[in-house]
């Protein structure tokens, strides 16, 4: 399977990816959300359940449009709750002590880092699936659309 890659190189900080605990343990600050959305779509990623939207995009209507509806609603929801969480941890980065121990000192990120990492690595694949199911809804109407 061909790894995509979802961020250039101007997201990296030190060598290491937002996807990535050490990006922050290192001192990379967080992306926006705003941000995530435009890498995700610039890198055309499509996220862990693309084979799942596929089958679904391929029904007959009106289950098709139906079931896309469901999924889009079920992502929406998954990411509201990981923005809430990506927020969170934010702060609390924000709170912790950023000085970085010396060379010799350094074995593990913390807790937050690796939080950070997760909730922008879901965020990373709840947006692709929604640009995903936004195109596909946009291609073809419901039968039941007036």
């Amino acid at each position: 399977m061909k790894k995509v890659q979802t961020f250039t190189p101007a997201h990296e900080h030190r060598g290491y990816s937002p996807g990535h605990p050490w990006y922050y343990f290192l001192g990379g600050q967080p992306l926006s959300p705003r941000d995530i959305l435009e890498a995700t779509r610039q890198s055309g990623y499509q996220g862990y359940a693309r084979e799942n939207i596929k089958a679904a995009d391929q029904m007959a209507e009106p289950k098709r449009s139906e079931t896309l509806r469901i999924l889009r609603a079920k992502f929406l929801s998954d990411l509201r709750n990981d923005l809430s969480r990506y927020r969170e941890c934010i702060r609390e980065l924000r709170q912790t002590n950023r000085q970085l121990p010396d060379d010799s000192e350094i074995t593990s990120c913390g807790d937050i880092h690796t939080a950070l990492s997760l909730k922008h690595n879901h965020m990373v694949n709840n947006f692709a699936h929604l640009i995903a199911l936004d195109d596909m809804l946009a291609r073809q109407r419901d039968l039941f659309d007036l």
